[in-house]
């Protein structure tokens, strides 16, 4: 599986009471399906996942998947402390038909755990898992960078989405995975292949005697085929992406395939000028890009920034929201600091 471009971490909207607002769920994750996104990351550290109970979180990915493109790479994010609980999840999201799960270190009450349990947690996981898996290492739980090297020459493991954005840090993460040679199918366009994609292709219905009442009066009429997928092989390695809004310009230009910017929930437009100008080969035109979304980069990084996000989302034709309790939603005078952020990142 190829992991290229901006990927979008999805919010998970609440009614007024706390409830899970499913509805606009669906509706975020169908506009964002209209974008030149790559794929979307689901239930991420941006969608609260950790207030969510274990039932609410299957539903969030229940929605997200029935709605998203066939062409957008889904990924869920499924860590839980234990081995067990994380390939229950795993498992919930390959009968989804998730194209992959990322999973973060295993946190333990007032402990760090050691480092050969976090890399048991890791293979023991990458081993099992139907779906190929995704390190994440995040600011508050970050995996060591010789850890990662390590893990990165599992034939189950694709990647890592890290917050460490500098191109030192990138660079020195793909000379340690330097050994690493994949095989990704990819379009005739070099982007990513789903089996979403597969399967609609394939799909028995492609040319078939369809009933059509409400087109035709009832008579049976041949159902347009679905178009073939013409696909191809590129060569890839261990696949970094970065977290960060901020800096994923520079960790583009250190190496790193793409990004999960927290920005890109409330504005993916911007995001996305910045991957298209630095694959179009623009680095002035990227760079500017790039700087025009930091102010409001900054107010929505970091845990504190979901009521920032969500509010931004409200502004931005996308549905943000409250941030569920405890998390307080914003001050008037917050709110017109994240108004002003994203006065000129309007889609």
């Amino acid at each position: 599986m190829l992991l290229e471009g901006i990927f979008l971490p999805l919010t998970t909207p609440f009614h007024s009471d706390g409830r899970l607002f499913l509805h606009k769920l669906a509706t975020n994750v169908e506009h964002y399906s209209r974008t030149q996104a790559a794929g979307m990351l689901v239930l991420g550290q941006a969608g609260e996942a950790s207030g969510l109970t274990d039932a609410e979180a299957h539903k969030v990915l229940e929605i997200a998947m029935g709605t998203a493109a066939d062409e957008k790479v889904m990924v869920a994010v499924v860590g839980r402390d234990s081995v067990s609980a994380t390939l229950m999840h795993a498992k919930l999201a390959a009968g989804l038909r998730y194209d992959a799960v990322a999973i973060g270190a295993p946190k333990y009450a007032g402990e760090t755990p050691l480092r050969r349990e976090v890399a048991m947690y890791f293979k023991a996981i990458a081993d099992q898992s139907e779906l190929p898996v995704v390190l994440l290492s995040d600011h508050d739980n970050s995996i060591e960078v010789d850890l990662i090297a390590e893990l990165a020459t599992h034939a189950n493991i694709l990647g890592v989405i890290d917050h460490r954005a500098s191109p030192s840090h990138i660079s020195n993460l793909l000379r340690l995975t330097s050994a690493v040679s994949r095989v990704a199918t990819v379009t005739s366009t070099f982007t990513a292949v789903t089996n979403r994609m597969l399967r609609q292709a394939a799909s028995p219905r492609a040319g078939n005697l369809v009933s059509a009442e409400s087109l035709s009066g009832g008579i049976a009429v041949l159902a347009p085929p679905v178009p073939a997928v013409k696909t191809r092989t590129k060569n890839v390695g261990f696949q970094i992406l970065t977290s960060s809004a901020s800096g994923m310009l520079g960790a583009w230009n250190a190496g790193a395939l793409g990004a999960t910017p927290r920005l890109g929930a409330c504005a993916p437009q911007a995001c996305c000028e910045v991957w298209q100008a630095f694959k179009d080969g623009d680095p002035a035109l990227a760079e500017e890009k790039q700087h025009r979304i930091l102010p409001a980069a900054a107010l929505v990084e970091g845990w504190s920034g979901i009521a920032s996000l969500k509010f931004g989302c409200d502004l931005n034709a996308y549905f943000g929201g409250l941030p569920r309790l405890p998390l307080l939603p914003l001050t008037a005078e917050d709110r017109a600091k994240v108004e002003a952020a994203l006065a000129g990142l309007k889609n």
